[in-house]
């Protein structure tokens, strides 16, 4: 089948991949003359492990096209998948403009039916919004679809690959066919397809993230509660995710979630919610929690400095809102280093995947190290704010030697607690005992 993406983004780009490597002929647009130039001489634009190997072999095949021309790839295509920005505005709510942007040139351009498919995450009624702008423009018939994604960063290849179900939203019995004839390598082997209408499927995106984010932080504050009474965060969550009903995963705690959906996908239902004059009390609390969560080891780190940071240097280990990806949108490590620079202290970065990005947003306001090592040299503490692979197991004799206090404030407990005590650190972390040598 010959499918458009339009938007190649993160969500534009794996889906596009995602749908050549099933066999189909996709025509991937972008307005960003540059970067399709680069995409068509096999250059990834974004951060994504095992991404770019199929990236490359569906150009190769010549089943994966790039253009800025959406009218070009509008006329050869049956199916048009909408993965556009919807960041939020100042009131949280998703902004649909992109989207209702790109629904104006569609109804302008198209000459014959067309599904036109939202992937981006948008609110509740967008499959209405998008039908109407078209309807206003042409004649012609088509059909609009809800096939949200729920791809997790650092995992994404595989995500797309193997998800463990699809949704889609449509009302007429022609999209379903065409849906259900591009997944049909995925309910092949098994993975459900569920079919529902447009309103309940953009839902279940943010449902589902909300959901996720409620999980994270209520085990964040768990965490915090543990340590006011003396128990082990690591053992409570081992026994609460050992219950199916529950389960192991989104239990570990942290600095607050971060990243371009969960903090996005709340915010919006929030607003949605306050639209419908209905208030999602239970995330209200999480973005409230969540937001002080992010910074809760910074008055750990004035404490031990007995109040004051002032000329205080301490090295970041990890800049990335999460492992395995360059993203630093809602990043709790920009949240930290905005709170140390306020209070005085001075902060030596590494991150090599997501150095870039920060350096973008931040210049030089803080100092970027070539290696993990090298943040450590003459630091007087050590904060962890990512779970990068490489931070897993340090030589911990190395660490005090380059750093003036054998310090650690560790916000994604990165070490069991007898290595750093072993190593004779001072060691914070999440929801656990403070190691105090």
């Amino acid at each position: 089948m010959n499918i458009t993406i339009v938007g190649t983004g993160y969500v534009g780009l794996v889906t596009g991949t995602t749908l050549a490597e099933l066999g189909n002929s996709v025509y991937c647009v972008d307005i960003d003359e540059k970067k399709v130039e680069g995409m068509k001489n096999g250059v990834v634009p974004i951060y994504e492990p095992n991404l770019e190997e199929m990236f490359l072999r569906n150009i190769q095949a010549e089943r994966l096209f790039f253009t800025t021309n959406l009218k070009e790839a509008l006329d050869k295509s049956e199916v048009v998948y909408l993965a556009l920005p919807t960041p939020p505005g100042e009131d949280g709510s998703a902004d649909l403009s992109y989207v209702i942007n790109v629904a104006n040139n569609i109804g302008e351009m198209m000459t014959e039916y067309k599904v036109i498919v939202n992937k981006s995450t948008v609110p509740v009624g967008t499959a209405d919004k998008v039908k109407a702008v078209i309807s206003s423009k042409t004649n012609i018939p088509f059909d609009v679809v809800s096939n949200p994604e729920f791809l997790r960063e650092g995992f994404a290849v595989e995500d797309s690959m193997n998800p463990s179900r699809v949704v889609v939203g449509a009302s007429s019995e022609k999209a379903q066919h065409i849906m259900a004839k591009i997944y049909q390598p995925f309910t092949n082997t098994g993975i459900p397809i569920i079919f529902m209408d447009e309103k309940s499927s953009e839902l279940t995106k943010y449902a589902a993230n909300s959901f996720l984010a409620v999980k994270i932080t209520f085990m964040n504050e768990i965490a915090n509660y543990c340590e006011k009474v003396g128990a082990d965060v690591d053992k409570v969550r081992l026994g609460m995710g050992s219950d199916d009903r529950i389960g192991h995963r989104f239990l570990f705690p942290g600095i607050g979630y971060g990243g371009s959906c969960f903090p996005k996908d709340v915010k919006a239902l929030i607003k949605s919610g306050k639209q419908e004059d209905f208030n999602f009390q239970i995330l209200e609390a999480t973005e409230n929690v969540n937001t002080s969560q992010k910074v809760i080891l910074v008055s750990e780190i004035e404490k031990y400095f007995g109040g004051s940071i002032e000329g205080k240097k301490i090295a970041m280990w990890g800049l990335a809102f999460k492992a395995n990806t360059d993203d630093i949108r809602e990043a709790s490590s920009l949240d930290n280093i905005a709170l140390l620079l306020e209070k005085g202290a001075k902060v030596v970065a590494y991150d090599s995947i997501a150095e870039n990005n920060v350096q973008k947003l931040l210049g030089d306001k803080i100092e970027y190290a070539k290696s993990m090592y090298e943040a450590l040299e003459g630091a007087d503490a050590l904060f962890v704010a990512t779970e990068w692979p490489e931070f897993k197991n340090p030589n911990f004799e190395l660490m005090a030697k380059k750093m003036n206090n054998k310090v650690i404030f560790d916000g994604r407990n990165m070490y069991p607690l007898e290595i750093p005590e072993q190593n004779g650190f001072y060691y914070k972390s999440i929801g656990r005992k403070t190691i105090v040598n």
